[in-house]
């Protein structure tokens, strides 16, 4: 074979030789001992979670449900091919590999936690055991797991449905009820490209949610419950117990943070605690996942290990690092146990988990491959986790820590001898000091796009209330967590308690403080899914190498700055409930038009993804809408007219009116040309965004696509909305004569649900 040298004259136009690129001709080289020091560091193998949860995201990504063995043969095929391949070719056969074998997971899981969905909303009677309670200071939440709901085949009844209470439940966990409620499906994403919180209730069992009607009875004739149902029960209202004791010790808004952070019970923090720790960036505090399960962990390994080393002769002849490594192990599931353990508290006891065996194995514990391998473990047995806020901002942070670890290590000065036993002291509480803010300062780089991409909002002033915050929560609060759950059962509590609320409160003080910042929240306009991988690859590439590698992380980093350009508006935006519309009004400012309970959740994900600044309650939001018990109207910003007819005589009146009309009914009354969404429309694609193009004609983008057809999704097909002409007659209401620009909305107070059923239809992602 002859030199490239050589080759080059006949590849090449007569005349002069162009000028070489400056260090072009060292790229290969440069290469090559890249990927052998690559290779000598097995950093291949860190890849094999980010190809085995491509396979995961390629599975939710398709538009039917595939077959169920589809993936596990051609994960066999794959296997033949990476044993009979060699080289940097077996590699990517294995990562092909993985991500078979994460979709023919995913299948898996789906096919496992299938369970029937309510198909429509209905009033019946419900009998089952209760399985969690959540209290608020006015309400209390129940999950009931369901023996039977009124009207419904065995083959229909939901596994779990979510019920909320008006007051506060006398009855303990565990007691099997029966009660009338109003049911509905679980909801949908609020916007196209949001989190589906229909899919996330699906993965947890949950097949419907909504309120009681009337008291909630014991039910007598109930069959005993599962074994395992009637231990959970047990320790849910341990868990409840303790809340309420830590709450009463510890008072006011401190107290039921400091609850949280022992038992995830987060019901009784009130709404403004509750915004202050989100304009801050310490709201993450409050729900139990990888710091907590860290700092619990961390707590526990250093108190086993000092005290076993206070004895000479344990310290000379026990591991007793291994014996705290044991000892956190067994004090992490305990404390996952009691904390309810969610998604997120299993996800982050796993990695714990890990890490601390690494340990026992005599390993570096804080490695990106236990990492690594941890992912691997939590996506097998809950792949639907990846696609949700807490999986994916809790390894963002630590891999970026364990990532930011080797590269200060090796450039960290050694120590000055001669400073005494004083300055040794005084090097290692600032030292410790420096370490909790660095490491909150990249943790919170790491997580910031995350964010952005799932709730919407930025904090610019998160790094400060972190930096200020997390020290208190990591050498304060999470102790003090630690040793008053320890001394609880002996009743020597209470003084623990009181030392963890002044950490608290001093918490609380910084989050109030950074909160009250001008511009302490900004909303982040809804990223497109390309431009959000293409971020995740480029922080994957800058972070899994060891060598310059990294420096490739500029291509895919490059098209993503490059890819965010705000695309157009859109000019109106449809809930699927067919409830609540957002409209471009006069001067191209966004309107609301709602009927029922408190648009406030959905609007609160609406406006930042749309780049609004303003609040869900802003009263500018209703300026120039008009609205009586039958719809609502609104000059739009090209003057004409929207009708927002929610009864069917307002959708015969307004057809002869409004230039367009929006409405939940099945039109068979106008045009089609003037109902770009009707109640088929919202059944078939979900939440809606609509752009009026040049000729007339609307621009759909739903939530749903027109052919999606996944087990999470087919409940939308049987959904029973209105139909014009079905609905009771309302008999004379005094309808305004026509559309009237700049009146103010009226609420429509015609029996509609409590205001608490968005909370428990809407949910919280993660």
């Amino acid at each position: 074979m002859k030199p490239l040298a050589a080759a080059r004259p006949a590849l090449l136009p007569a005349g002069p030789t162009a000028p070489a690129l400056p260090g072009l001709s060292r790229l290969p080289l440069v290469l090559s001992a890249c990927l052998a020091e690559e290779a000598s560091r097995r950093t291949g193998f860190l890849w094999h979670p980010f190809a085995y949860g491509t396979g995961i995201l390629a599975y939710f990504s398709l538009p039917a449900e595939p077959s169920l063995w589809a993936a596990p043969v051609l994960a066999l095929l794959l296997a033949v091919l990476a044993g009979l391949a060699g080289g940097g070719r077996r590699w990517i056969a294995l990562l092909a590999l993985m991500a078979s074998l994460g979709m023919a997971v995913a299948g898996f899981r789906t096919a496992l936690v299938a369970a029937p969905v309510l198909a429509r909303a209905q009033m019946a009677e419900v009998q089952g055991h209760i399985e969690t309670i959540e209290f608020t200071p006015q309400r209390s939440r129940i999950l009931l797991r369901v023996h039977k709901v009124e009207g419904l085949a065995a083959t229909e009844t939901p596994y779990r449905v979510k019920i909320g209470l008006p007051g506060q439940l006398a009855l303990p966990t565990g007691s099997a009820v029966s009660l009338r409620a109003s049911l509905a499906p679980p909801a949908g994403a609020a916007l196209p490209g949001g989190f589906d919180f229909r899919r996330e209730a699906f993965f947890r069992g949950i097949g419907a949610i909504g309120y009681a009607i009337g008291p909630v009875r014991p039910w007598a004739e109930a069959p005993p419950p599962p074994a395992l149902l009637a231990w959970l029960g047990r320790l849910d209202e341990a868990r409840n117990l303790l809340t309420r004791r830590i709450a009463g010790i510890i008072e006011g808004p401190a107290g039921a943070v400091a609850a949280a952070l022992v038992t995830g019970k987060r019901g009784l923090i009130p709404d403004e605690a509750n915004d202050a720790l989100r304009l801050s960036g310490l709201y993450h505090i409050v729900s139990i996942s990888g710091l907590h399960m860290v700092l619990a962990a961390g707590v526990l390994f250093w108190t086993i290990r000092a005290g076993l080393a206070l004895s000479t002769r344990l310290a000379l002849r026990w591991p007793i690092r291994k014996l705290a490594a044991l000892g956190a192990m067994l004090g992490a599931t305990a404390y996952c146990l009691f904390a309810g353990s969610e998604v997120a508290t299993i996800r982050s006891l796993v990695m714990t988990l890990v890490m601390l065996g690494a340990i026992l194995l005599d390993r570096p514990a804080l490695a990106m491959r236990n990492l690594a391998l941890s992912a691997l473990l939590v996506l097998t047995f809950q792949p639907e986790a990846l696609l949700g806020p807490s999986f994916q901002m809790s390894y963002a942070a630590v891999a970026a820590l364990i990532a930011a670890q080797g590269l200060w290590r090796p450039a960290r000065p050694e120590p000055e001898g001669g400073t005494g036993r004083a300055g040794g002291w005084t090097r290692r509480i600032l030292g410790a000091f420096a370490g909790i803010v660095v490491t909150t300062i990249v943790a919170s780089l790491a997580t910031a796009p995350f964010a952005a991409y799932h709730f919407y909002r930025v904090n610019p002033f998160g790094l400060i209330g972190n930096a200020l915050g997390i020290p208190l929560v990591s050498l304060v609060v999470m102790p003090a967590a630690v040793a008053g759950s320890l001394l609880y059962p002996f009743g020597l509590d209470e003084p623990i308690w009181q030392l963890m609320g002044h950490g608290i409160r001093a918490v609380m003080a910084v989050a109030g403080w950074v909160a009250g910042f001008d511009k302490a929240s900004l909303p982040a306009p809804l990223i497109r899914h390309s431009q959000f991988g293409a971020l995740v690859l480029a922080m994957a590439v800058l972070i899994l190498p060891a060598s310059r590698l990294r420096l490739l992380a500029v291509a895919p980093f490059t098209f993503w700055l490059a890819s965010l350009v705000m695309p157009a508006r859109p000019d109106l935006i449809v809930h699927e409930n067919g409830r609540i519309l957002l409209a471009r009004g006069e001067g191209g400012a966004y309107r609301v038009l709602a009927f029922g309970p408190s648009p406030d959740f959905v609007l609160g994900q609406w406006l930042p993804a749309l780049g609004d600044a303003r609040p869900p309650k802003a009263p500018d939001l209703k300026h120039g809408v008009r609205c009586d018990r039958l719809g609502c109207t609104l000059r739009l910003a090209d003057g004409r007219w929207l009708a927002f007819p929610q009864r069917p005589e307002a959708l015969r009146e307004d057809c002869a009116r409004a230039d367009i009309l929006v409405t939940p009914l099945e039109n068979r009354i106008c045009p089609s040309g003037r109902v770009p969404v009707d109640g088929r429309t919202l059944r078939q694609r979900g939440t809606l965004w609509l752009w009026a193009e040049a000729d007339g004609s609307w621009r759909l983008e739903g939530t749903r696509a027109a052919r999606h057809h996944r087990p999470w999704q087919r409940l939308a097909e049987a959904e029973s909305r209105p139909k014009a002409g079905a609905g009771p007659e309302t008999g004379p209401t005094n309808r305004k004569s026509g559309p009237a620009p700049d009146q103010p909305g009226e609420e429509s107070g015609n029996g509609e649900p409590p205001a608490f059923l968005p909370e428990l239809s809407s949910g919280e992602p993660g």
